[in-house]
């Protein structure tokens, strides 16, 4: 069945690249967002394997080189900067194509807004809110509140990619989001601060129960990301306030505020939350609308990604009778999977692993017993670089040639 149309609510990372990927194989495609435009807001900036080679495909991932760089280490640090364990990316094949790269989520954001404007077949709607969501044999539908008044658009499907308060996910499920808020507070902040008089990684994660923090370079301008623990049930104003102290208390060089400059500070929370399931007959979810991980390990971001990434595969597959409908309960079955058994673990692991002895963790992790052997194996250290592509998963095994 060829497509007259694909609704993509939410203008984020996620539906900005399937919006691309979708329009260049000419699907009509109409992306609305609530917002005026891409949001600025601290988020990641981590595109791992998976997220890569989505990038790829999709014609940006030069120019996200370009724009930011290709991420080389990974360190695990005693609160005194002392190295424990590490990854690096130094032993994949020189010309292994899809390496981590680094660009800050906003800058994503405008690029692929910038590659949409050359597609003809692709519309980024701005200020165009959800309000409900519903479907019919064949076709769905969105109501919509525009600059110029209410009004309801049609599609062959309507796909959630509207993050963590998804309306898309609330109109098919209701205001429960499964899971759970991690007991947890955390700080994020984009700061200009000399990191490379302390440690050379590209990005290094303090071992601490309660002063544990990541430092990771962003921007090629010695932009970092700074994310550290704080104490819980304060207001955003009381965090904003102690900021200074905090960074005092825990970042090297006991930094005052004349010694940084922050850009950007958001104080939040750690969700664990899947839905129920990512597609209701003709409405599809993806990304943060269909999954939440904290953001220790980047998980989240690159497994959005990667739910992309499958879903237009699938959607290609309706699209040009290779697929019937049901791979898009395999598409849904197999996220949902690789959430379950992948992302939501491993990023409890990775958040875990920081809260213990920083003395003892580099004999006691096994994580880290298995990072010191590939100090001196190749091939072991190749294998930990390449980890994340188990979120990944080809949809094309699925098409039936009907």
């Amino acid at each position: 069945m060829a497509f007259k149309k694909i609704i993509i609510v939410g203008a984020g990372p996620s539906g900005l690249l399937l919006g691309l990927l979708l329009s260049k194989q000419g699907v009509e495609v109409d992306l609305l967002d609530a917002d005026t435009k891409v949001s600025d807001q601290p988020r990641a900036a981590h595109y791992a394997s998976p997220a890569a080679y989505e990038l790829d495909r999709a014609g940006v991932l030069d120019d996200v080189k370009a724009r930011g760089f290709q991420f080389k280490t990974m360190a695990w640090r005693k609160p005194d900067t002392t190295f424990v364990a590490g990854i690096t990316t130094e032993h994949l094949p020189a010309d292994y194509p899809h390496r981590m790269v680094v660009l800050p989520l906003d800058l994503l954001g405008e690029l692929l807004v910038e590659h949409i404007e050359r597609q003809p077949t692709a519309r980024v709607k701005w200020s165009h809110r959800v309000l409900k969501v519903g479907q019919e044999t064949d076709h769905a539908w969105v109501d919509v509140e525009t600059p110029t008044g209410q009004q309801r658009m049609e599609a062959d499907y309507v796909i959630g990619c509207d993050g963590a308060s998804s309306t898309v996910r609330r109109e098919l499920f209701g205001p429960e989001y499964p899971g759970e808020t991690l007991n947890a507070q955390i700080i994020a902040t984009n700061v200009y601060y000399d990191f490379t008089k302390y440690y050379d990684s590209d990005s290094s994660f303090i071992i601490h129960p309660d002063n544990l923090y990541m430092a990771a370079r962003i921007s090629n301008d010695g932009l970092y990301r700074v994310t550290y623990k704080e104490i819980p049930n304060l207001s955003r104003e009381e965090y904003i306030a102690r900021q200074p102290k905090r960074y005092e208390e825990i970042l090297p060089g006991n930094p005052k505020p004349g010694d940084y400059r922050i850009t950007n500070i958001s104080p939040y929370k750690l969700q664990q939350r899947c839905a129920d399931s990512f597609r209701v007959g003709r409405i599809v979810l993806a990304a943060d609308a269909a999954h939440l991980c904290n953001p220790f390990g980047g998980l989240g971001l690159t497994g959005g990604i990667a739910d992309v990434g499958c879903l237009h595969d699938a959607l290609m597959g309706l699209h040009t009778g290779k697929a019937n409908e049901s791979i898009l309960d395999t598409y849904a079955e197999i996220r949902k999977k690789i959430w379950t058994e992948i992302i939501d673990p491993l990023s409890r692991e990775n958040f875990a692993r920081l809260h213990q002895d920083a003395e003892t963790a580099r004999e006691n992790d096994p994580f880290f017993r298995l990072c010191v052997q590939a100090e001196t194996d190749a091939d072991l250290s190749r294998e930990i670089a390449l980890g994340y592509d188990k979120l990944r998963h080809d949809m094309t095994q699925y098409y039936t040639e009907i």
